[in-house]
Protein backbone atom coordinates (compact mmCIF):
# COMPACT_ATOMS: atom_id res chain seq x y z
CA UNK A 1 0.00 0.00 0.00
CA UNK A 2 1.68 3.31 -0.82
CA UNK A 3 1.96 5.47 2.40
CA UNK A 4 0.02 8.83 2.32
CA UNK A 5 1.79 11.57 0.49
CA UNK A 6 2.17 13.63 3.96
CA UNK A 7 4.86 11.05 4.64
CA UNK A 8 6.79 11.45 1.56
CA UNK A 9 7.19 15.64 2.47
CA UNK A 10 8.74 18.13 4.05
CA UNK A 11 7.63 21.27 6.47
CA UNK A 12 8.85 24.63 4.39
CA UNK A 13 8.97 27.79 4.94
CA UNK A 14 8.60 30.09 1.63
CA UNK A 15 11.28 32.72 1.84
CA UNK A 16 10.33 34.63 -1.61
CA UNK A 17 8.78 34.60 -4.59
CA UNK A 18 10.92 34.31 -7.79
CA UNK A 19 9.49 35.82 -11.11
CA UNK A 20 7.74 32.81 -12.91
CA UNK A 21 5.55 32.50 -9.58
CA UNK A 22 6.95 29.72 -7.69
CA UNK A 23 7.94 30.28 -3.82
CA UNK A 24 11.60 29.58 -3.16
CA UNK A 25 12.21 27.93 0.27
CA UNK A 26 15.21 25.83 1.72
CA UNK A 27 15.79 22.57 2.28
CA UNK A 28 18.57 20.63 3.76
CA UNK A 29 20.66 23.42 2.21
CA UNK A 30 18.86 22.85 -1.18
CA UNK A 31 16.71 25.38 -3.23
CA UNK A 32 13.48 23.71 -3.19
CA UNK A 33 10.75 26.04 -5.90
CA UNK A 34 7.38 25.33 -5.08
CA UNK A 35 4.06 27.02 -7.03
CA UNK A 36 1.06 28.52 -5.44
CA UNK A 37 2.29 29.85 -2.33
CA UNK A 38 3.47 33.08 -0.86
CA UNK A 39 6.75 34.37 1.37
CA UNK A 40 6.12 33.97 5.09
CA UNK A 41 3.90 30.62 4.66
CA UNK A 42 4.30 27.42 6.17
CA UNK A 43 3.63 24.82 4.43
CA UNK A 44 3.88 20.82 3.44
CA UNK A 45 4.99 20.25 0.11
CA UNK A 46 6.38 16.80 -1.37
CA UNK A 47 9.26 16.89 -3.43
CA UNK A 48 8.69 16.13 -7.62
CA UNK A 49 11.83 16.49 -9.49
CA UNK A 50 15.70 16.09 -7.33
CA UNK A 51 18.27 18.72 -9.87
CA UNK A 52 21.69 19.30 -9.15
CA UNK A 53 21.64 22.59 -6.96
CA UNK A 54 17.87 22.91 -6.57
CA UNK A 55 14.74 20.73 -6.25
CA UNK A 56 10.91 21.20 -7.44
CA UNK A 57 7.93 20.22 -4.95
CA UNK A 58 4.31 20.52 -5.24
CA UNK A 59 1.95 21.93 -2.22
CA UNK A 60 0.20 19.42 -0.23
CA UNK A 61 -1.20 21.79 2.34
CA UNK A 62 -0.91 25.23 4.51
CA UNK A 63 0.29 25.20 7.69
CA UNK A 64 0.65 28.86 7.99
CA UNK A 65 -0.98 31.39 5.34
CA UNK A 66 0.10 34.92 4.30
CA UNK A 67 -2.42 37.10 5.39
CA UNK A 68 -2.03 38.21 1.73
CA UNK A 69 -3.37 34.83 0.95
CA UNK A 70 -7.58 34.87 -0.54
CA UNK A 71 -9.58 32.09 -2.43
CA UNK A 72 -9.04 31.89 -6.24
CA UNK A 73 -12.25 32.74 -7.65
CA UNK A 74 -11.14 30.33 -10.90
CA UNK A 75 -12.03 26.97 -10.63
CA UNK A 76 -9.36 25.69 -12.95
CA UNK A 77 -6.48 27.49 -11.01
CA UNK A 78 -3.76 25.55 -9.84
CA UNK A 79 -4.36 23.06 -13.18
CA UNK A 80 -4.61 25.51 -15.86
CA UNK A 81 -1.07 26.99 -16.67
CA UNK A 82 -2.42 30.36 -17.20
CA UNK A 83 -2.35 32.45 -14.17
CA UNK A 84 -0.16 31.94 -10.75
CA UNK A 85 -1.13 34.54 -8.67
CA UNK A 86 -5.27 34.41 -7.96
CA UNK A 87 -4.40 33.00 -4.46
CA UNK A 88 -2.70 36.38 -4.00
CA UNK A 89 -4.80 39.36 -2.95
CA UNK A 90 -4.45 42.07 -6.13
CA UNK A 91 -2.55 44.55 -4.25
CA UNK A 92 0.12 41.79 -2.88
CA UNK A 93 0.81 40.65 -6.55
CA UNK A 94 1.78 44.22 -7.56
CA UNK A 95 4.12 44.38 -4.75
CA UNK A 96 5.53 40.88 -5.55
CA UNK A 97 6.32 42.16 -9.06
CA UNK A 98 7.81 45.37 -8.06
CA UNK A 99 10.32 43.38 -5.68
CA UNK A 100 11.17 40.88 -8.16
CA UNK A 101 11.83 43.42 -11.02
CA UNK A 102 14.07 44.97 -8.46
CA UNK A 103 15.97 41.59 -7.46
CA UNK A 104 16.16 40.31 -10.90
CA UNK A 105 17.94 44.12 -11.92
CA UNK A 106 20.16 43.56 -8.92
CA UNK A 107 21.27 39.82 -9.58
CA UNK A 108 21.61 39.82 -13.42
CA UNK A 109 22.07 43.36 -14.36
CA UNK A 110 24.39 44.27 -11.14
CA UNK A 111 22.15 47.74 -11.17
CA UNK A 112 21.00 48.64 -7.81
CA UNK A 113 18.35 51.13 -9.13
CA UNK A 114 14.84 52.13 -7.56
CA UNK A 115 11.91 50.42 -8.74
CA UNK A 116 8.74 52.48 -8.86
CA UNK A 117 5.52 50.84 -7.53
CA UNK A 118 3.75 48.33 -9.90
CA UNK A 119 0.93 50.39 -11.82
CA UNK A 120 -2.01 47.98 -11.40
CA UNK A 121 -4.50 47.20 -14.12
CA UNK A 122 -8.26 49.02 -13.35
CA UNK A 123 -9.58 45.43 -14.16
CA UNK A 124 -7.57 42.89 -12.45
CA UNK A 125 -10.18 40.19 -14.40
CA UNK A 126 -11.66 40.25 -17.80
CA UNK A 127 -8.91 42.67 -19.21
CA UNK A 128 -7.72 40.13 -22.25
CA UNK A 129 -8.60 40.98 -25.70
CA UNK A 130 -7.32 37.77 -27.20
CA UNK A 131 -6.47 33.83 -25.68
CA UNK A 132 -4.86 31.41 -27.68
CA UNK A 133 -6.55 27.86 -26.60
CA UNK A 134 -5.86 24.55 -27.68
CA UNK A 135 -7.85 21.83 -28.94
CA UNK A 136 -6.54 18.16 -28.34
CA UNK A 137 -8.86 14.89 -28.45
CA UNK A 138 -12.37 17.03 -28.40
CA UNK A 139 -10.64 19.38 -25.20
CA UNK A 140 -10.49 22.41 -25.62
CA UNK A 141 -8.68 24.48 -23.37
CA UNK A 142 -5.16 25.86 -22.42
CA UNK A 143 -2.41 23.56 -21.46
CA UNK A 144 -2.02 22.31 -17.80
CA UNK A 145 0.06 23.55 -15.36
CA UNK A 146 4.02 22.08 -15.32
CA UNK A 147 2.10 19.46 -17.87
CA UNK A 148 2.21 19.19 -21.69
CA UNK A 149 -1.86 18.33 -21.59
CA UNK A 150 -5.08 20.35 -22.20
CA UNK A 151 -7.46 21.19 -19.38
CA UNK A 152 -10.60 21.86 -20.91
CA UNK A 153 -12.10 25.13 -20.05
CA UNK A 154 -15.58 26.61 -20.52
CA UNK A 155 -14.91 30.20 -19.28
CA UNK A 156 -11.86 32.06 -18.53
CA UNK A 157 -11.93 34.56 -16.20
CA UNK A 158 -9.42 36.94 -17.66
CA UNK A 159 -10.56 37.50 -20.93
CA UNK A 160 -13.32 39.71 -22.02
CA UNK A 161 -16.77 38.92 -22.42
CA UNK A 162 -16.57 38.66 -26.08
CA UNK A 163 -13.15 36.79 -26.14
CA UNK A 164 -15.49 34.13 -24.11
CA UNK A 165 -18.71 34.02 -26.34
CA UNK A 166 -15.80 33.28 -29.00
CA UNK A 167 -14.76 30.83 -27.24
CA UNK A 168 -18.40 29.29 -26.74
CA UNK A 169 -18.89 29.79 -30.21
CA UNK A 170 -15.46 27.45 -31.04
CA UNK A 171 -17.06 24.73 -28.23
CA UNK A 172 -20.00 24.73 -30.26
CA UNK A 173 -18.46 23.53 -33.70
CA UNK A 174 -16.39 21.11 -32.37
CA UNK A 175 -13.17 22.11 -34.14
CA UNK A 176 -10.03 19.75 -34.89
CA UNK A 177 -7.28 19.29 -33.06
CA UNK A 178 -4.68 22.54 -33.25
CA UNK A 179 -4.67 25.91 -31.90
CA UNK A 180 -6.82 28.81 -32.27
CA UNK A 181 -6.61 32.65 -30.90
CA UNK A 182 -9.85 34.06 -29.93
CA UNK A 183 -9.89 37.70 -30.47
CA UNK A 184 -12.34 40.59 -29.43
CA UNK A 185 -11.66 42.05 -33.04
CA UNK A 186 -11.44 38.80 -35.59
CA UNK A 187 -10.15 41.06 -38.32
CA UNK A 188 -7.11 41.95 -36.33
CA UNK A 189 -3.73 40.24 -37.98
CA UNK A 190 -1.18 43.10 -36.38
CA UNK A 191 0.21 43.14 -32.71
CA UNK A 192 -1.84 44.71 -30.31
CA UNK A 193 -1.26 45.34 -26.60
CA UNK A 194 -3.40 42.26 -24.56
CA UNK A 195 -4.88 45.02 -22.00
CA UNK A 196 -5.89 47.57 -23.42
CA UNK A 197 -6.12 49.92 -20.59
CA UNK A 198 -2.78 48.97 -19.36
CA UNK A 199 -1.36 49.46 -22.42
CA UNK A 200 -2.81 53.55 -22.27
CA UNK A 201 -1.47 53.88 -19.04
CA UNK A 202 1.95 52.83 -20.55
CA UNK A 203 1.77 54.54 -23.57
CA UNK A 204 0.97 57.94 -20.76
CA UNK A 205 4.19 57.00 -19.34
CA UNK A 206 6.24 57.31 -22.29
CA UNK A 207 4.61 60.23 -23.58
CA UNK A 208 5.70 61.95 -19.96
CA UNK A 209 9.22 60.94 -19.99
CA UNK A 210 9.90 61.65 -24.12
CA UNK A 211 11.15 65.45 -24.74
CA UNK A 212 8.12 67.64 -25.29
CA UNK A 213 9.85 68.72 -28.88
CA UNK A 214 13.39 67.19 -30.83
CA UNK A 215 15.12 66.23 -33.97
CA UNK A 216 14.21 62.70 -34.34
CA UNK A 217 12.14 59.91 -32.75
CA UNK A 218 13.21 56.21 -33.45
CA UNK A 219 10.65 53.86 -32.48
CA UNK A 220 12.36 50.48 -32.99
CA UNK A 221 10.17 46.92 -33.13
CA UNK A 222 7.26 49.75 -33.64
CA UNK A 223 4.53 47.21 -34.97
CA UNK A 224 1.73 49.19 -36.38
CA UNK A 225 3.07 52.46 -34.82
CA UNK A 226 1.15 51.35 -31.48
CA UNK A 227 3.55 54.90 -29.39
CA UNK A 228 4.96 56.09 -32.52
CA UNK A 229 1.57 57.71 -33.93
CA UNK A 230 0.66 59.22 -31.08
CA UNK A 231 4.00 61.47 -30.29
CA UNK A 232 5.28 61.95 -34.35
CA UNK A 233 3.59 65.52 -33.87
CA UNK A 234 6.69 65.93 -31.51
CA UNK A 235 9.38 65.47 -33.41
CA UNK A 236 10.86 67.03 -36.65
CA UNK A 237 11.48 63.60 -37.75
CA UNK A 238 9.92 59.95 -36.94
CA UNK A 239 10.47 56.73 -37.80
CA UNK A 240 9.56 53.67 -37.24
CA UNK A 241 11.63 50.06 -37.48
CA UNK A 242 9.63 46.49 -37.74
CA UNK A 243 10.39 43.20 -38.81
CA UNK A 244 6.87 42.34 -39.77
CA UNK A 245 5.15 43.01 -43.08
CA UNK A 246 1.59 43.11 -41.98
CA UNK A 247 2.18 45.50 -39.23
CA UNK A 248 4.15 48.37 -41.39
CA UNK A 249 1.46 47.80 -43.98
CA UNK A 250 -1.01 48.71 -41.16
CA UNK A 251 1.14 51.33 -39.71
CA UNK A 252 1.43 53.07 -43.27
CA UNK A 253 -2.23 53.57 -43.84
CA UNK A 254 -2.35 56.47 -42.08
CA UNK A 255 1.14 58.24 -41.39
CA UNK A 256 1.93 61.87 -41.12
CA UNK A 257 4.32 63.57 -43.98
CA UNK A 258 7.49 63.34 -41.20
CA UNK A 259 6.72 60.30 -40.28
CA UNK A 260 8.03 57.10 -42.29
CA UNK A 261 8.20 53.32 -41.71
CA UNK A 262 11.00 50.88 -42.29
CA UNK A 263 10.95 47.02 -42.91
CA UNK A 264 13.71 44.43 -41.92
CA UNK A 265 15.95 43.56 -40.10
CA UNK A 266 15.67 45.99 -37.00
CA UNK A 267 19.44 45.72 -36.34
CA UNK A 268 20.94 46.87 -39.45
CA UNK A 269 17.82 49.33 -39.90
CA UNK A 270 19.01 51.12 -36.19
CA UNK A 271 22.18 50.85 -37.41
CA UNK A 272 22.15 52.85 -40.38
CA UNK A 273 19.60 55.41 -38.87
CA UNK A 274 21.86 56.09 -35.83
CA UNK A 275 24.68 56.41 -37.80
CA UNK A 276 23.04 59.75 -39.50
CA UNK A 277 20.85 60.91 -36.40
CA UNK A 278 21.41 63.67 -34.59
CA UNK A 279 23.03 63.26 -30.90
CA UNK A 280 19.79 64.30 -29.49
CA UNK A 281 17.99 61.56 -31.00
CA UNK A 282 14.96 59.78 -28.84
CA UNK A 283 15.08 55.68 -29.24
CA UNK A 284 11.89 53.47 -28.16
CA UNK A 285 12.75 50.19 -27.90
CA UNK A 286 9.72 47.49 -27.52
CA UNK A 287 11.92 44.24 -28.42
CA UNK A 288 10.19 40.55 -28.02
CA UNK A 289 10.89 38.36 -24.76
CA UNK A 290 14.33 37.77 -25.97
CA UNK A 291 15.52 41.34 -25.85
CA UNK A 292 18.31 43.10 -27.63
CA UNK A 293 19.71 41.44 -30.31
CA UNK A 294 23.73 42.33 -29.97
CA UNK A 295 23.31 43.78 -32.96
CA UNK A 296 20.94 46.56 -31.58
CA UNK A 297 23.25 46.80 -28.29
CA UNK A 298 26.11 47.80 -30.95
CA UNK A 299 24.16 50.14 -32.89
CA UNK A 300 23.35 52.12 -29.34
CA UNK A 301 26.69 51.97 -28.02
CA UNK A 302 28.25 53.18 -31.64
CA UNK A 303 25.88 55.77 -31.68
CA UNK A 304 24.25 57.03 -28.45
CA UNK A 305 20.76 58.85 -28.58
CA UNK A 306 20.37 61.10 -25.71
CA UNK A 307 17.36 59.33 -24.46
CA UNK A 308 15.78 55.84 -24.61
CA UNK A 309 12.73 54.64 -23.47
CA UNK A 310 12.88 50.93 -23.32
CA UNK A 311 10.02 48.89 -22.96
CA UNK A 312 10.31 44.92 -21.77
CA UNK A 313 7.79 41.72 -21.25
CA UNK A 314 10.90 39.73 -19.71
CA UNK A 315 12.67 41.38 -16.69
CA UNK A 316 15.77 39.28 -16.82
CA UNK A 317 16.55 39.90 -20.48
CA UNK A 318 15.55 43.93 -19.55
CA UNK A 319 18.21 43.52 -16.92
CA UNK A 320 20.99 41.97 -19.16
CA UNK A 321 20.68 44.74 -21.32
CA UNK A 322 20.55 47.38 -19.09
CA UNK A 323 23.73 46.46 -17.52
CA UNK A 324 25.83 46.61 -20.72
CA UNK A 325 24.30 49.85 -21.07
CA UNK A 326 25.48 51.28 -17.65
CA UNK A 327 28.60 52.92 -18.93
CA UNK A 328 26.90 55.03 -21.11
CA UNK A 329 23.47 55.95 -19.27
CA UNK A 330 21.92 56.69 -16.19
CA UNK A 331 19.11 54.48 -15.49
CA UNK A 332 16.40 57.40 -14.20
CA UNK A 333 13.50 55.12 -13.93
CA UNK A 334 11.88 51.57 -13.81
CA UNK A 335 8.53 51.53 -13.99
CA UNK A 336 6.39 48.42 -13.63
CA UNK A 337 2.99 47.59 -15.48
CA UNK A 338 0.56 44.88 -14.67
CA UNK A 339 -0.15 44.31 -18.34
CA UNK A 340 -1.37 40.58 -17.34
CA UNK A 341 -3.09 40.73 -13.89
CA UNK A 342 -3.42 36.99 -12.08
CA UNK A 343 -0.16 35.82 -14.31
CA UNK A 344 3.39 35.93 -13.77
CA UNK A 345 3.98 38.39 -16.84
CA UNK A 346 5.36 41.87 -16.21
CA UNK A 347 5.79 45.13 -18.38
CA UNK A 348 8.75 47.42 -17.31
CA UNK A 349 9.60 50.99 -18.70
CA UNK A 350 12.86 52.01 -18.37
CA UNK A 351 13.99 55.82 -19.01
CA UNK A 352 17.76 56.12 -20.05
CA UNK A 353 19.14 59.47 -20.33
CA UNK A 354 23.30 59.32 -21.62
CA UNK A 355 25.74 60.75 -19.26
CA UNK A 356 26.90 63.90 -20.07
CA UNK A 357 30.49 62.64 -20.27
CA UNK A 358 28.86 60.81 -23.20
CA UNK A 359 26.97 63.21 -25.00
CA UNK A 360 28.29 63.98 -28.49
CA UNK A 361 27.95 67.41 -30.44
CA UNK A 362 25.27 67.15 -33.28
CA UNK A 363 26.27 65.70 -36.24
CA UNK A 364 27.10 67.96 -38.98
Amino acid sequence: MARPPEQNAQVLTIGDVGFGGKGVARHEGKVVFVPFVLAGETILAKTTREHKSFSEATLIKILQPSAHRTEPPCPYFGKCGGCSYQHATYPHQLEIKRDQVKGTLRRIGKLDVAVAPTVPSPTPFAYRNRITVHVQDGDIGFFAYDEHKIVSIERCLIARDAVNAELAELRRKRPRDGHYTLRERSDERTFRQTNDTVAELLAGAVGRNLPAHGPLLIDAYCGSGFFLKRFVERFDQAIGLEWSPYAVAAAQKTCAPHETYQLGDVGLLLDDTLTWAPADTALLLDPPAEGLAPQVIRAILAHPPQTILYISCNPATLARDLGKFANTYTIESVQPFDMFPQTAEIEVLAFLQQKPTFFQPAKS
